[in-house]
């Protein structure tokens, strides 16, 4: 990638001067005392070999090769590590395309809905790639750790079970768990309309975590928002967890009338004001799209998915 032909900041995706990699802006979100950021001193192929080396001694998993990192602000650098890390970094795959890109700008839109997502962007490799990074949500100073589990710990599943759920199960969890459920509930109904739009197909039971912050138990921030259906480019499904049984062909008298209405049980009005906010919010997502480092024909891609499922929920 020629980075000097974006001009934009990975960060921020604000314009930058000839010359600048990030934006003023962009190293102050990481920490008000950055001045500068070095490329990671690795390659995309020498992060995925890293990653698989260093996967035993890790908490972090999945198809995505992962990397922990902290943040050296006087030395301008991130820094892999195996343990104590308080980022993860996510280098380009092998096969599919733009992951880096893809999952920043989702994370963005989710961003632009309200849905609280961690402290993200991306980062020059030394081979000029673009690596992911999220900070960690689950760390709070220097050594508390905040307690936090996925639906499918708290479903009894494991990492290989993953997607033997369903939409309705996500339900009983926050029934069960949640200091507030009514609360969370709209967050989840919120969520799971994004990921639908958007085309994550593999919001699985991981992909959905509970963490416990001042003595209160809720959904965690964001992660994994990613639109899958352009990665996979012919999928046959919309969702990874069957709802009303099936993972295709998924309508507003789904993902409304049965999901929104009857299972969550939230009335008309609390609907409606989750559909309103989605109304208000999609017509500036074609402008980060716009903005976004994918290509062209990755950016016609994402837009047209999100088109034809704004015809299914009829919005």
């Amino acid at each position: 990638m020629n980075w000097q032909g974006l001009h934009r900041c990975p960060i921020t995706y604000q314009h930058l001067s000839q010359g600048e990699k990030y934006s003023a802006e962009g190293l102050k979100e990481l920490s008000p005392r950055l001045s500068r950021l070095e490329d990671l001193p690795l390659s995309a192929q020498e992060q995925r070999m890293e990653a698989r080396k260093r996967a035993h001694k890790m908490s972090i998993q999945g198809v995505q090769a992962k990397l922990s990192a902290k943040l050296n602000i006087k030395e301008g650098r991130f820094e892999i590590v195996d343990v104590g890390g308080k980022y993860i970094l996510k280098p380009p795959h092998e096969l599919y395309e733009q992951l880096p890109e893809n999952e920043d700008l989702s994370m963005r839109l989710a961003a632009t809905l309200g849905i609280e997502v961690p402290l993200h962007g991306m980062l020059y490799s030394r081979d000029e790639s673009l690596t992911y990074f999220i900070k960690r949500f689950d760390r709070e100073g220097h050594r508390d750790k905040l307690p936090l589990e996925d639906f499918a710990q708290l479903s009894g599943q494991t990492r290989e079970t993953k997607y033997r759920s369903s939409m309705e199960q996500l339900i009983k969890v926050v029934e069960q768990y949640c200091t507030f459920p009514l609360l969370e509930k709209k967050k989840l109904l919120l969520r799971v309309l994004f990921n639908f739009l958007i085309g994550n197909e593999d919001m699985h039971l991981k992909n959905y975590s509970l963490i416990t912050r001042d003595d209160k138990v809720g959904l965690s921030p964001a992660y994994d928002f990613l639109n899958s259906t352009i990665v996979l480019d012919n999928s046959a499904e919309q969702t990874a967890l069957p709802l009303r049984g099936k993972k295709n062909k998924l309508k507003r008298a789904d993902l409304i009338d049965y999901y929104a209405m009857e299972k969550l049980a939230l009335n008309r009005v609390t609907v409606e004001e989750v559909l309103n906010q989605i109304s208000k919010t999609a017509p500036l997502w074609n402008e980060r799209i716009s903005d976004s480092f994918l290509s062209d024909e990755m950016k016609t891609k994402y837009l047209k998915v999100l088109e034809e499922r704004k015809k299914n929920l009829e919005l």
